[in-house]
């Protein structure tokens, strides 16, 4: 309700400054969420061709490393306090002809309101509060997003109602981003390099050792090398895995090794990636590397890799979703993630298919 108030006081400025507003052919993506959100929201910038955009400081090594992009504004910055607010609106009020709202909080509602743009188009989302109204009456056309729609299609559809997720490619870095050096052990040959992310950021999406466990064992019979991507603070995670299966020569961490900007890069040196419902599991399927996904409690229908990829998981154990996200279930992660016998066929069968179908494809992954 703060964020009506503030509204409410800027609006005099607001219509002040519509007198003076003049066409400048900027576009503006406001979407401030996670990894993953925003690799989802790259089809949108692609279509767009050039955007400034409002993001969170977590993705902004990607998105500095993004020729769609001209300008980045970062969302903690813009809402430290009142003056950084007002301040904020005062300088993107008549910058913009198009504003296009991803995530809509109220936080981003307030910015995207206080835009003079002629074309507003507003997600709506099923989290939606009913003084939001204030906000969406000043938009030109809503989006209306279910938990059972594509959050990549909806998002293109605010540029054109036409579109649907095949019309316009993911990147995670535009283009992809070499780094001048990675670790040689990326370059390992005669194996099948696979990709894995053994937590999340939200501990109840973090795969279970039992279940890795499983899935190595299905997998046993394969020349497989595993590649542990993630920051340094997830060494407690893989610490409780080696407690549960041992350290192994075929698992190699980098955790903590590899900046941002350079895990697109890495990740596409892979033959496969798995993981749960997590950020490089969207950059993986961004570099046309194939993803199992264990999807857990998370609605694959809402958001999911597009690419090549194995989903493996319950229907029933769905209960969380991309903008109403749960932290806690009535079933243990174990139960959560649990691999069936029937789906540990299903993931020796996709990855003994990995050589095969990378040449096929022809993707990043070929040839390694």
């Amino acid at each position: 309700m703060s964020y009506v108030i503030l509204f409410i006081l800027f609006l005099p400025i607001k219509l002040a400054g519509k007198l003076f507003r003049k066409e400048t052919g900027k576009n503006l993506v406001i979407q401030t969420a996670k990894i993953g959100d925003f690799v989802n929201a790259t089809p949108l910038l692609s279509y767009l061709q050039k955007s400034d955009v409002l993001i969170s400081r977590a993705v902004e090594p990607l998105a500095s490393r993004d020729d769609t992009i001209e300008t980045l504004f970062l969302i903690g910055k813009k809402k430290r306090n009142i003056f950084a607010k007002f301040q904020f609106a005062w300088q993107i009020m008549n910058r913009y002809d198009n504003v296009y709202l991803l995530q809509p909080n109220s936080t981003n509602l307030f910015f995207a309101a206080v835009c003079n743009a002629k074309n507003k188009q507003f997600l709506s989302i099923y989290t939606r509060r009913w003084y939001h109204a204030i906000f969406y009456a000043t938009a030109k056309g809503v989006v209306n997003h279910g938990k059972n729609t594509l959050s990549v299609t909806n998002y293109l559809q605010l540029a054109d109602r036409s579109l649907s997720w095949q019309d316009a490619p993911k990147h995670a870095t535009h283009p992809l981003y070499q780094p001048k050096t990675w670790p040689e052990v990326l370059e390992k040959r005669g194996v099948i390099r696979i990709g894995l992310s053994i937590s999340a950021g939200n501990k109840a999406k973090t795969v279970p050792p039992v279940i890795w466990k499983r899935i190595f064992d299905a997998l046993a019979d394969l020349p497989c090398h595993y590649y542990i991507f993630g920051t340094e603070s997830e060494q407690p995670w893989l610490d409780e895995l080696y407690r549960n299966i041992g350290e192994q020569t075929n698992i190699t961490s980098l955790l903590g090794q590899l900046p941002l900007e350079d895990v697109p890069w890495a990740i596409s040196k892979m033959d496969c990636y798995i993981a749960s419902d997590s950020g490089n599991v969207y950059i993986a399927d961004a570099v046309n590397v194939p993803v199992v996904l264990l999807f857990g409690p998370c609605c694959y229908h809402e958001q999911r890799p597009l690419g090549d990829t194995l989903l493996i998981g319950k229907d029933e154990n769905i209960s969380s979703y991309v903008f109403e996200t749960r932290y806690y279930f009535d079933k243990s992660r174990e139960d959560l993630f649990q691999l069936t016998d029937e789906e540990q066929v299903r993931l020796y069968h996709f990855v003994s298919s990995l050589p095969h179908r990378a040449q096929n494809n022809n993707s990043p992954a070929a040839g390694i």
